[in-house]
């Protein structure tokens, strides 16, 4: 088999250790050199440093949860890496040592048989970990939502059936006095501001109870908690729009597709990048590496399955967001192409068949740096006018009706 580098090293990584095995190959001579270090800073120069005596060009190592991070961050720079997918580099059954899983790896990357993960570089990676932590703690200030929620049910408190915030001002307003021993439910009602104020008959029955001590006592935890989480989420945000401030411009470019706001935005340019070359320049790549286009899965002339195969599921869920939001967004391409896909294949395909659009339409945003600009609802009838139509006609024929189509006369202008 043809080596492509002749002088490589293959690194298998753990907590503690780093196995490198080094191949080198001058012609019909083969040399191979194996060495275990640890993994504290000095551990890893002495590691560098190594590898650059034995002239190495190309390290390969595999994407063990986030051991492997300390370790690029110190050869960053210095050698051509190569992150590779673990399932992507399983050794063949048998006797397994660090030292024969870094000489496997080595043989591969010596080969040309390994394909390196994207590893976006350092600034991304700084506003990746922002917003990932952004959506962390949403998610916490989520489930601590639902704590409250199931408390006040445990209390027969529907404050839920009549107000569409539980958590709103009005709410915090109303449970927080719950928490400090009020029980009158007409006190209660009257905390209620704005258009809540207009159900206040529907509240004090919803206020109505058996609160205890008890619930007292986890509602003044579980709010503490809840409002804790929305002060770190607003500071976090704060942080991640000044560390954002690079990609201000690709960000607001963005803000024009619908259903894209700032925080979609944001997990937009952190995860996909601002260098589309890593894609070949290819949408259809960035929705496979996303996990939002149709697998293919084929065997003796047959397709046996088109399931989609995982991706960055951060970025597949920030898209999947945005589909539902552009489905809502009246007089648009995108709720245009909803309601099409949903009639047919129904709500769920169609919302990833719209996430899959925004993503090539993000993708030609930043490549192109240039606004999106939307089709408009009626793109479909424009496009085929006779067969929208057609369609019509059939729906009324199916309804009991018998159609003839006359077209309208041309005016000619005065």
């Amino acid at each position: 088999m043809e080596v492509k580098y002749p002088r490589c090293c293959g690194l298998d990584v753990h907590k503690k250790t780093v196995t490198a095995c080094v191949l080198i190959k001058e012609g019909a001579v083969a040399k191979k050199r194996t060495r275990r270090f640890g993994t504290t800073t000095g551990e890893l120069q002495r590691l560098a440093g190594w590898l650059k005596s034995c002239a190495v060009t190309h390290v390969a190592m595999e994407s063990t949860g986030v051991y492997w991070k300390p370790v690029w961050n110190v050869l960053e720079g210095q050698f051509e890496l190569v992150l590779a997918n673990a399932r992507h580099v399983k050794a063949l059954q048998g006797e397994k040592t660090d030292a024969k899983d870094s000489g496997w790896i080595a043989d591969l990357l010596q080969h040309g048989l390994l394909r390196g993960s994207f590893v976006p570089g350092q600034e991304q990676r700084d506003c990746r970990d922002l917003s990932r932590l952004r959506q962390e703690l949403v998610d916490d200030s989520n489930r601590v939502a639902n704590r409250i929620q199931k408390v006040l049910e445990d209390a027969n408190i529907k404050l839920a059936s009549v107000a569409s915030d539980v958590l709103g001002r009005s709410g915090r307003d109303m449970l927080r006095a719950m928490v400090g021993g009020q029980r009158d439910a007409a006190v209660l009602a009257d905390l209620a501001i704005g258009q809540l104020r207009k159900k206040r008959e529907a509240l004090e029955a919803a206020l109505e109870g058996r609160l205890r001590d008890h619930h007292r006592c986890l509602l003044g935890h579980l709010l503490d908690q809840w409002e804790f989480l929305e002060a770190k989420i607003a500071q976090l945000e704060a942080d991640l729009r000044e560390q954002m401030g690079p990609f201000q411009e690709v960000n607001q470019r963005l803000d024009t597709i619908p259903g894209v706001n700032e925080t979609l935005g944001w997990t937009l340019v952190s995860e996909l990048g601002v260098d589309m070359t890593r894609f070949q320049g290819r949408a259809d790549r960035a929705a496979a590496w996303s996990g939002l286009c149709p697998g293919n899965r084929e065997s003796a002339g047959k397709r046996l399955s088109g399931r989609m195969r995982p991706g960055n599921r951060y970025l597949r869920r920030a898209l999947t967001q945005a589909a539902w939001a552009a489905s809502k967004a009246n007089g648009t391409y995108l709720q245009a192409q909803f309601r099409r896909l949903a009639a047919r294949l129904g709500k769920k395909r169609a919302i990833l068949a719209v996430a899959h659009s925004i993503l090539v339409i993000a993708f030609h945003v930043i490549a192109r740096n240039e606004d999106y600009h939307d089709l408009g609802g009626d793109y479909f009838d424009r496009r085929d006018p006779r067969r929208s139509a057609r369609r019509l006609v059939r729906r009324l024929e199916q309804l009991g009706h018998k159609v003839i189509l006359q077209p309208l006369a041309q005016q000619i202008p005065a």
